[in-house]
């Protein structure tokens, strides 16, 4: 079994299409939530599917390996972070090298980076009077919304459009592909582990 935890800081609704893609799958469970705030929708999902959770203590995060080493012992072996508001320390992504996945909304290297997220991002998409957003699914590296691309799906940016209802198609897509590709990320890279051990 490829045990897989889910990072996130709210209200945890791409976390929860995914712990629904999950739950009767042969290969890969989601057996741990990971939250940056106590109060995040997200542990209120865990508890309801009886997936164990917990919340981070920023500096120990940040500045020790505690968590690397929790989440080793729980033979975690992907991280997928699902609206993580925090940047991943370099510790955890050396030691989860590859198997690190991220979603942005918005069609990266376009409105990525430090302090895009949310509303940000919808809000300077419709300022920039783009045609086109969407959603990007990423490996997470040492910078903000850079690593590797996995995926990306677009939808149009009419006129009409504001930012709260850009906001629902991104969060359509999101909920359409995230749970599809990433089951096919991890599927994929392990059978590939398995063919190179062999």
């Amino acid at each position: 079994m490829i045990n897989v935890s889910i990072f996130a800081s709210g209200t945890g609704s791409n976390a929860a299409k995914i712990i629904q893609h999950f739950k009767y799958h042969p290969d890969i469970r989601i057996s741990l939530i990971v939250s940056s705030k106590a109060t995040a929708g997200v542990l209120n999902i865990a508890e309801s599917h009886s997936i164990p959770a917990i919340t981070l203590k920023r500096d120990a995060f940040l500045n020790t390996d505690e968590y690397v080493n929790l989440l080793r012992e729980k033979d975690i072996k992907f991280i997928v972070l699902a609206g993580f508001l925090w940047k991943v320390p370099d510790n955890l992504i050396e030691a989860f090298r590859d198997h690190i996945i991220n979603i942005h909304p918005a069609l990266l290297p376009k409105f990525g980076g430090k302090g895009m997220y949310g509303m940000f991002v919808h809000e300077a998409v419709k300022k920039a009077g783009e045609p086109v957003t969407g959603i990007t699914i990423h490996k997470v590296d040492e910078h903000y919304d850079h690593g590797d691309v996995i995926f990306q799906a677009e939808c149009p940016v009419e006129e009409t459009d504001t930012p709260e209802s850009i906001a629902k198609k991104v969060q359509m897509l999101e909920h359409t592909w995230f749970p599809v590709i990433v089951e096919k990320y991890i599927s994929g890279l392990e059978k590939l582990n398995t063919s190179k051990n062999n």
